[in-house]
C-alpha cells in the first residue's frame, strides 16, 4: 500500500515593503513654519552657550579630531564663521535648519513606510513637540547634526531595503560615515541596524554586496579620525572613561525611562509606542520590524551603561515616530471600514484626533523648558507654577535655573574682569602674559569675547585645549580664572586676587569668580603643562 505524504505547508513570506506615498507638501511646509515660528523669538536670548564658545575656539585648531568629539562639527562650523560671523543668530541658524530637516525627514520616513497625509503629519509633528529636540536644536553642536545624520540613515536604509539599489546603500555609507566623524554615537546606530538586518528578513541582504559597500564607505570615512585617535594616545577614551566615573549622573533604568516620557513630550508616547509595538507584532512589515529592533537594541545599550543622558536616545525616535504614524492612519482606515455607529468605529475615529491633540496641548507647556522664550525671572516663575524642576544630569552643584541656561550667563562678565586684570599688566609684561580658564567654557570665552576687548589668546587644562598646549615664547605673567589661591600658589611665587566675576543665573562653580594675577612662575609653563591635564 503506498505511502502518502503529508503536502508541505510554506511559511507564509513576509509583507512585502509597501511603496512611498505622495509627499504631503502642505503638511511639511506648514510643519516647517511652525519650528520657524517656535526658534525665531529666541535665537538671539540670553547669550553664548558654554560649548558653543569652545566650538568657536575650536575653529581656530583644525584638525582630524578632538579630545571630546570628532572633526566634523567643527569644520562646519568654521564655514558657517567665515561666511556669516559668529553671532549669536548666524551661530544658531545652522542647528535650526537641522532641526527642520528632522521633521522633513521624519515626515519622508513615514511617507517611504506607506504613510500618507496623516501618518506624514504625526511623525513631523512628534519632532516639532518634543522638548529635547527644540533644545538640542537651539544651539550649535554635534547633537543637531548628529540627528540629522541619524534620521537620514533611516529614511535612506528604508527606501534601500525597498529598492535594493547599490547607489542607496553607498549613500548610506555616505551619510553613516559623515555621521561618524560627527558623533560617536552613530556607532550606537550602527549596531542598532546590524541587530535589525539580522533578525528580521531583511538578513536576506546580507547576501547582496549593498549593505557591505554601506560598512565599507563608512568605515573609510571614519578611519582618518580613528588614526588621529591613534596618533595622539586614544584621548577620546580617556574622556569617555573619566566623565562616567567622575562628571555624569547614574541612571537607573526606571529613571531613564521617564526620561524618556518627558523629554520626548508625554503626548508622543501615543506615536512612538504603536510604532514599537506595531514592528514587532507578528506579521508586521520587514522595515518596520527592523526600526523597532534598531531602536531596542540602541535603547538596552544605553539603559544599560549607567550614566547615560536621556536625550543620548532622542537621535533614535524619528523611526518610531514614523511607523507609529503609519500606525495611527491605518487605524483611520479601518475605521472608515468599520460598522457604522459602532463603539469601535467610533474609538478608531477618535485616535488620530485625540494624539495630534494632545502633542499640542502637552507639548505648549514644555517650550519655555526647551527654548529661552521667557525672561530668566518670568521662566523661574512660571517652573514654580508649573512644578518641574529638570533633573540635573551632571553631578556639578545645580543652579537656579536649568544647567541649559545657566550656561549662557556670566561670559561676557568674566571677559571684562579679565580685560580689567590685563590693563593692570606693564607694556613689557603683557608682552609675555595669558589668560588661564579651569574648563574650555571659561578659555572659549576669553578666545571669543576677549578678542574685541584686547585679549591675549587663552590657555586651560580642559580637554582639546590641553592637546592645543601652551602659546609660543615665554609666559612668565597669567592671569587666572577661577581655582583657590593655594592651588594657584603652587606654580607661581605671587599670586594677587584683582577681581570677581558676578553672575547670579550662572552655574554655581562660575559665580563669584576670583580673578588673580600670577607672577614669576615657579617653573615654566611647558614643564608645568603635564599637570594641568584634565579629560572630562
Amino acid at each position: 500500500m503506498p505511502l502518502h505524504r503529508t503536502p508541505e505547508i510554506a511559511a507564509p513570506a513576509p509583507p512585502a515593503p509597501k511603496q512611498a506615498q505622495p509627499a504631503a507638501l502642505g503638511v511639511l511646509a506648514g510643519l516647517a513654519a511652525a519650528k520657524l515660528l517656535a526658534h525665531l523669538p529666541a535665537i538671539n536670548q540670553y547669550g553664548y552657550f558654554r560649548d558653543e564658545l569652545y566650538y568657536l575656539a575650536s575653529t581656530r585648531h583644525l584638525a582630524l579630531g578632538y579630545v571630546d568629539h570628532p572633526p566634523l562639527s567643527i569644520a562646519v562650523l568654521a564655514g558657517v564663521r567665515a561666511l556669516a560671523g559668529d553671532s549669536l543668530p548666524a551661530l544658531r541658524l545652522t542647528p535650526l535648519l537641522c532641526g527642520l530637516a528632522v521633521v522633513v525627514l521624519t515626515a519622508l520616513l513615514a511617507r517611504e513606510l506607506g504613510g500618507g497625509r496623516l501618518a506624514q503629519g504625526a511623525a513631523g509633528l512628534a519632532v516639532l513637540s518634543a522638548p529635547v529636540y527644540l533644545a538640542i536644536h537651539h544651539y550649535y553642536s554635534m547633537n543637531a547634526l548628529d540627528h540629522v545624520a541619524w534620521a537620514s540613515a533611516a529614511l535612506l536604509l528604508a527606501k534601500a531595503l525597498r529598492t535594493g539599489r547599490a547607489s542607496t546603500w553607498m549613500l548610506l555609507g555616505l551619510v553613516l560615515g559623515l555621521g561618524l566623524l560627527n558623533k560617536l554615537s552613530v556607532l550606537w546606530l550602527g549596531a542598532g541596524i546590524g541587530a535589525g538586518l539580522l533578525l528580521t528578513p531583511c538578513r536576506r541582504f546580507l547576501l547582496s554586496r549593498g549593505p557591505w559597500l554601506a560598512a565599507a564607505i563608512a568605515a573609510a570615512l571614519f578611519a582618518p579620525h580613528v588614526a588621529w585617535q591613534a596618533a595622539h594616545g586614544w584621548p577620546t577614551l580617556e574622556f569617555m572613561s573619566n566623565a562616567t566615573r567622575h562628571k555624569m549622573v547614574q541612571t537607573g533604568l526606571a529613571e531613564f525611562l521617564s526620561g524618556q516620557v518627558l523629554t520626548m513630550n508625554p503626548a508622543t508616547l501615543l506615536i512612538w509606542l504603536p510604532g514599537l509595538l506595531s514592528g514587532l507584532r507578528p506579521g508586521a512589515e520587514p522595515r518596520a520590524r527592523l526600526f523597532s529592533i534598531a531602536w531596542l537594541g540602541v535603547f538596552a545599550l544605553l539603559a544599560s551603561g549607567g550614566p547615560s543622558r536621556s536625550s543620548y536616545l532622542a537621535p533614535a525616535y524619528p523611526m518610531l515616530f514614523a511607523s507609529g504614524g503609519v500606525s495611527l492612519e491605518r487605524l483611520r482606515e479601518a475605521a472608515a471600514r468599520a460598522r457604522a455607529g459602532s463603539f469601535a468605529r467610533r474609538l478608531r475615529a477618535a485616535a488620530a484626533p485625540a494624539a495630534l491633540s494632545a502633542m499640542i496641548l502637552i507639548g505648549a507647556p514644555l517650550v519655555p523648558y526647551a527654548l529661552p522664550v521667557l525672561p530668566p525671572d518670568a521662566f523661574l516663575a512660571y517652573m514654580k507654577a508649573i512644578g518641574i524642576a529638570p533633573r540635573g544630569e551632571e553631578r556639578s552643584a545645580r543652579a537656579e535655573l536649568p544647567q541649559q541656561y545657566a550656561d549662557m550667563f556670566g561670559w561676557e562678565e568674566m571677559a571684562e574682569q579679565a580685560a580689567r586684570a590685563y590693563a593692570l599688566l606693564t607694556p613689557q609684561e603683557r608682552a609675555r602674559a595669558a589668560v588661564f580658564g579651569q574648563n574650555y567654557g571659561e578659555a572659549g570665552a576669553i578666545d571669543v569675547l576677549g578678542k574685541r576687548l584686547g585679549l591675549p589668546p587663552a590657555i586651560s587644562g580642559h580637554n582639546s585645549y590641553w592637546m592645543w598646549g601652551p602659546p609660543p615664547g615665554s609666559i612668565d605673567v597669567v592671569i587666572i580664572l577661577g581655582g583657590d589661591h593655594e592651588g594657584n600658589a603652587a606654580f607661581f611665587e605671587e599670586v594677587t586676587v584683582v577681581g570677581r566675576v558676578e553672575c547670579r543665573r550662572c552655574m554655581p562653580y562660575e559665580r563669584d569668580l576670583a580673578v588673580s594675577i600670577g607672577r614669576r612662575p615657579r617653573l615654566p609653563l611647558e614643564e608645568a603643562w603635564p599637570r594641568l591635564k584634565r579629560f572630562m
